[in-house]
Formats: C-alpha cells, structure tokens, sequence
C-alpha cells in the first residue's frame, strides 16, 4: 500500500501565523517523501483567520479545510481531522508553527514500526512558567498513563490512520494521544524535534489548562481504559 499523509492544522484566533502556514507547508509538501495535502480545521475563530483559510485553500489544491459553527476546542479540531482524513497516515502540527513542518520526515522513517510517532521538543523556547507547568503535567499524566511519553503536549505527530479513526475523542484528550494507541495494543515512539519562539498571535492555554485540566482528564482517561472494547476480528464470511 502506497502511503500519503492529511498534516492536521487546528485554527483559533491565528491570522497573524496563517500565511507563514501556507508557506512553509509548501514547502514541505515540496520535499515530503510520500504524498501529503494539508486539512486546516477553523475552530470558530472570532478574527479574520476563516477568509485567511478559504483564500489558501483556493490558491492551493493540496489544501483543504473544515469550518466549525462556534469554538469547540483543540481534541474536537483534531478528532475532525481524523473523521475526515482518506490518506493511510494523519499528522499534526499547531498553526502557531513552533515546530518544524519539514522536521514530519524525521517522524516518517519510524512510522513503519510504530503506530504513533510523537515529537518530543528539545530545548523548549517558552517562558519558565509554561515550561514547568507542562514538565508537571506531562508528570502527572505519566503516572496516571505509564505510556512512556516525556512530551506528550508536542504539536508534531503523525498516526496510522486506522489507529487514528478508532480514537474516541472527548475534551483533553490530545494530550493522550500516546495512550490512546496503546490502548489499542499500538506501539507509540517518541523522537527528538526543534522548537522555536512563537513569532505572532497568543498562546490560548494557560496554567490552568496545563495543570488542573489535565489532572482531571487523567481521571477520565482511566474511567476509558477501564471500560474500553479492543477486538480483533480472526475470520469472517
């Protein structure tokens, strides 16, 4: 089976970073080893970002997006990007571009062996407080999970689409995608990636969502793996 890659870009309130979007995931898509077309997903941004979007995907016809009715939040834009991708593997990137577009590639040459491949950010350019507050989250959720992963929060990813479809996705969730694939007896791998300033726009979490949010999702996430159906068909007829 040939792959090709749908790259994920959830949209909130982000049309001071949108045209550097369409840029450098040109030039990805220039230089990506396998097919790849972008899924902008507008999640109901009250600036200018949805026109921003339909002039992109107009003047580029491996660029697509979904317009959501109001703002749903992070898990919901990256759940739409699953339902709707038709491509073998689905990645992710924040459109605030804090990781590298190019940097998919170095995802790719491990996808073969696992089912996820997560980036983890190395020399992270946010302020103390965002960086220890995600440092204790990712700690907390590690407890709660064992999945292994240091970074779970990293905006580069890329999934089997066939794990990524079977993903049952609530509020927070992103933050266990990792473990999501386990839960389906997947095999998840974390590799080094960049990270870099955010050059426009704000940031749309705080500590709250980074600390207290998490912890309760945690709490959900074991009420999912508790009650959570994993089946293999053997034959049919």
């Amino acid at each position: 089976m040939t792959q090709s890659l749908t790259i994920i870009v959830p949209v909130y309130n982000e049309q001071e970073n949108l045209k550097r979007v369409e840029k450098e995931l040109l030039e990805y898509i220039e230089i990506a080893k396998i097919p790849t077309s972008v899924l902008l997903v507008n999640d109901g941004s009250k600036d200018d970002s949805l026109n921003i979007i339909k002039e992109i995907c107009h003047s580029n016809s491996s660029f697509h997006y979904l317009n959501f009715d109001k703002n749903y939040g992070l898990s919901a834009a990256i759940k739409a990007g699953f339902d709707h991708a038709t491509t073998s593997l689905v990645g992710y990137i924040d459109s605030d571009l804090q990781t590298d577009p190019k940097e998919f590639d170095l995802l790719l040459a491990h996808i073969g062996k696992a089912d996820l491949v997560t980036g983890v950010r190395s020399k992270r350019k946010d302020s103390f407080v965002k960086n220890m507050s995600s440092k204790i989250a990712n700690g907390i959720r590690r407890s709660f999970t064992h999945d292994g992963m240091d970074d779970t929060g990293c905006p580069l990813k890329i999934i089997k689409t066939e794990y990524a479809k079977r993903i049952p996705m609530f509020k927070g969730l992103h933050r266990f995608l990792p473990a999501m694939i386990l839960l389906q007896n997947g095999t998840i791998k974390q590799v080094p990636v960049s990270h870099f300033e955010r050059i426009a726009g704000t940031a749309n979490f705080g500590v709250w969502n980074r600390l207290i949010g998490p912890l309760m999702d945690c709490f959900a996430y074991l009420w999912m793996k508790k009650k959570y159906i994993n089946y293999k068909v053997a034959d049919k007829g």
